[in-house]
C-alpha cells in the first residue's frame, strides 16, 4: 500500500532546470538541487547545487552560491562558486568573489575582493520547515 520514496542521486537532480523568466521578480531566497537560470530579478539569496546562469538583463540582490556559474547580468552581493565562474562582457558584480577558477571576459566589471583557489565544498540545500515536518510524517 505504502511504498518507500526512492531518493534520487545527485547526478539525476543536477539535470533539473529551474528558470525565472523576464519580467518576473522573486522576493525571497531561492534554493535548488538542480540548475538555476535567472532572466528576471531576485531579491534574496540564490543557492544551486549545480549550474547558476544569470541573463543579460537579470539582477540578483543577494548572495549567490553554486557549483558553477555564468553571469551576464548584475549581482549586488557576494558570489561563491565551488568550481568555475565565468563573467560575461555585460556582467556587473558589486560584492566579493570566492571561486576555484575565474574567467573574466573583456567588459565585465566587479567591485569587491576576489579570492581564487577556493576548495570546492558540498552545497547543502535545506528543506523548508513545513516540508521537513511533512517528511517526518511520511516516515512514521
Amino acid at each position: 500500500m505504502f511504498s518507500k520514496e526512492e531518493k534520487k542521486p545527485t547526478e539525476d537532480l543536477s539535470t533539473i532546470s529551474n528558470i525565472l523568466g523576464k519580467e518576473t521578480t522573486l522576493d525571497g531566497d531561492l534554493a535548488s538541487a538542480g540548475n538555476v537560470r535567472i532572466e528576471g530579478k531576485v531579491l534574496g539569496s540564490v543557492k544551486a547545487k549545480a549550474k547558476f546562469a544569470l541573463g543579460v538583463d537579470a539582477v540578483v540582490e543577494g548572495n549567490v552560491l553554486a557549483r558553477t556559474a555564468e553571469v551576464a547580468g548584475k549581482i549586488i552581493g557576494n558570489i561563491e562558486v565551488a568550481e568555475l565562474l565565468i563573467l560575461k562582457p555585460t556582467a556587473v558584480i558589486h560584492g566579493d568573489i570566492l571561486t576555484n577558477k575565474l574567467v573574466v571576459d573583456p567588459g565585465a566589471t566587479f567591485n569587491g575582493g576576489c579570492k581564487m583557489g577556493h576548495l570546492a565544498k558540498d552545497i547543502e540545500i535545506e528543506q523548508p520547515e513545513s516540508r521537513a515536518t511533512e517528511q517526518a510524517f511520511k516516515r512514521a
